[in-house]
């Protein structure tokens, strides 16, 4: 059985730079950086030169991260799905019931989004692209009931 050093060997096809990272999850350099420090992901192994390397369990976490925030999920709730799946027993229960809510919340921001198209497509239809003072848009921004 081979032991890992605490300074892994970057040329270890299992070690991947930041760079390789972000490649393969499409998840930006930065980003990995911030979700580092925030504790999305855990702080990777570092080199003797103190580059970071990471696993192929830590490029699994970011797809799983990046996924995540693709279907909107808030880093809050992020944390919340990785609690659950890395618990003891797992509950699917548990991580549907989350899902659930965040589907209810990507619902009431789908409604909101067709009452703001109404209003639009309305305040465009009734402008006749007059002059600034008459304008039925700039009146209808003004206005309290717009809102």
């Amino acid at each position: 059985m081979q032991v890992m050093s605490t300074a892994p060997d970057i040329t270890n096809s299992r070690a991947l730079s930041i760079g390789d990272v972000s490649r393969r999850t499409s998840v930006n350099i930065e980003t990995i950086r911030y979700y580092e420090r925030i504790g999305i992901v855990d702080p990777p192994a570092r080199t003797r030169g103190g580059r970071r390397v990471f696993s192929a369990a830590a490029v699994k976490r970011l797809g799983f991260v990046r996924r995540c925030r693709e279907l909107g999920f808030t880093l809050d709730e992020i944390r919340a799905l990785l609690t659950l799946v890395a618990g003891d027993n797992p509950s699917c229960e548990e991580v549907r019931a989350l899902t659930e809510a965040h589907l209810q919340t990507v619902r009431s921001k789908i409604a909101d989004l067709g009452r703001m198209e109404r209003v639009l497509a309305t305040l465009v239809a009734e402008c006749r692209s007059g002059v600034v003072p008459d304008c039925p848009i700039v009146e209808a921004l003004y206005s309290p009931r717009a809102a």
